[in-house]
């Protein structure tokens, strides 16, 4: 079975791969990098908008390179304060070869309000390595590595997701 991820962030190609390991088996995961079309800080709708565009110009690139693929998918981490409260959280999409798509999210984790505006001005990931005088927290274990104490990662936020998201593929008409 052959996986499109719209990245090249390692730790969003591992959390599919583990994620879709988990229910299929010869899983080929190939991470290719697709646009969002959303800006470098989504924000509310715009999270779920960016991983659709991403699969979406996924699946554009695949035809115009003649690359199959069993899925398509994407994830796009973003703020949003649609619960009251402002939290970092992952949206994920995938779509068949059919075009039977579905979305999941991941747990989100908060961000303090005095973060917010330049968080907005540019993105988190910029601010957690000023805070935290770290060096792209946003890439590999992510900063939800460092704000965990080491116990959860960005693979643990997205394979979630992910999962999520499988919920309407691996249960057939039950759950669609």
């Amino acid at each position: 079975m052959k996986v499109l991820v719209a990245t090249k962030n390692p730790g969003k190609i591992e959390g599919a791969k583990q994620a879709f390991e988990k229910y299929f088996d010869n899983v080929q995961i190939e991470g290719i990098s697709a646009s969002s079309n959303v800006g470098n800080q989504p924000i509310n709708q715009e999270i779920l908008l960016g991983a659709k565009n991403r699969v979406k110009n996924l699946k554009e690139y695949a035809i115009n390179n003649n690359i199959e693929a069993d899925f398509y998918v994407s994830s796009e981490a973003g703020i949003t304060d649609l619960l009251g409260e402002w939290i970092d959280i992952n949206a994920v999409v995938i779509e068949d070869t059919k075009g039977f798509q579905s979305v999941g999210t991941s747990q989100g984790f908060p961000i303090p309000d005095k973060y917010i505006k330049e968080i907005k001005e540019t993105e988190l990931g910029k601010v957690m390595d000023k805070i935290f005088s770290g060096k792209e927290l946003g890439k590999g274990k992510g900063g939800i590595s460092f704000l965990t104490k080491d116990e959860i990662s960005r693979i643990d936020l997205t394979r979630n997701a992910f999962i999520m998201a499988l919920t309407k593929h691996i249960n057939g008409e039950t759950w669609r």
